[in-house]
């Protein structure tokens, strides 16, 4: 068979192939670069950055579950300035695309990280929506579509380079917060973030995370995930970029046929740290298995 073609091309950035680490699970790729060839995935996406150092959320913050995990880890990171001059030097060292993950408390704070990042070695920019609006009562800025449109366009107006908005499924319709992301020029779209959920310990009667809840991944939201991704390739022109449980190339081709142009691995990293480049590898055989020789012919091929 003829040679394959895994490239995609995400806001006129071209990734040698679909496969993206998700934010907050591979740090900035330094830690798993003893595990995984890094010049074998499309992208690394970082942790979320903020403007200044967050110290996250007391612990216990994680918590496992049936079929996947709770975090409560409050976006803890070292701030701008430390992936500025640490992890993006790291990260130049490597045939990969980068992706920054941005997060921030208002609208100021997620404008002065993107400028901050302006004239760095980023491709693509990540906007974490799922944090709290300290402005806004502390509804999360991806919540409301009016919110989600405004912080978008002020995002956008700043930005060098293009904007993904980071979608959060824990909403009515997330059709609706597609389009308004597409409408303030959103660049992409990725989803799904984590679900909101709780656990409790039986045996101390209490919260198993400080925070009370946190964000639900791992292989139980994979079916929400892959009909939320369904309906926004339905309702959006943008690219999408799918996420949420995945644990397998099957997984990852599953969300490329409901309609994403790209993928990201997230918990699974923990479970299994090779895991984004043996999704590689059996993206690539599921092609030469099924005469597939351009992966965009596989992207939202089921109506």
């Amino acid at each position: 068979m003829s040679e394959i073609n895994t490239k995609v091309t995400i806001a006129g950035v071209e990734l040698k192939n679909p496969v993206m680490t998700a934010s907050g699970t591979f740090g900035s790729g330094m830690e798993y670069g003893q595990f995984v060839d890094l010049n074998r995935i499309g992208a690394v996406v970082t942790k979320g950055v903020s403007n200044v150092p967050w110290e996250g959320n007391p612990t216990p913050r994680v918590a496992e579950v049936y079929g996947g995990m709770l975090n409560a880890i409050g976006l803890q990171n070292p701030g701008v300035d430390v992936l500025c001059e640490r992890d993006l030097p790291f990260l130049q060292r490597y045939d990969t695309r980068v992706v920054v993950n941005v997060c921030g408390k208002t609208t100021e704070d997620y404008v002065e990280v993107v400028e901050r990042l302006g004239d760095e070695p980023v491709d693509l920019l990540e906007i974490n929506v799922s944090c709290p609006n300290v402005k806004e009562g502390a509804i999360a800025f991806g919540q409301r579509a009016e919110a989600l449109y405004e912080i978008t366009k002020a995002v956008k107006a700043k930005a060098k380079q293009p904007i993904i908005m980071k979608l959060s499924p824990n909403v009515t319709d997330i059709t609706e917060m597609a389009k308004a992301a597409e409408a303030a020029g959103a660049d992409a779209v990725s989803l799904i973030n984590t679900i909101t959920g709780m656990k409790i310990d039986i045996h101390r009667r209490t919260f198993a995370l400080a925070n009370k809840t946190g964000g639900l991944s791992g292989p139980a939201i994979k079916p929400v995930a892959v009909r939320m991704v369904y309906q926004a390739a339905h309702a959006v022109k943008i690219p999408v970029i799918g996420m949420g449980g995945i644990a397998s190339a099957a997984d990852a081709i599953e969300f490329i046929l409901a309609g994403a142009s790209a993928v990201a691995v997230g918990a699974m990293n923990f479970h299994n740290p090779y895991t984004t480049e043996e999704i590689v590898q059996g993206i690539e055989a599921y092609m030469r298995k099924y005469g597939v020789t351009d992966l965009c012919e596989l992207v939202g091929v089921v109506e």
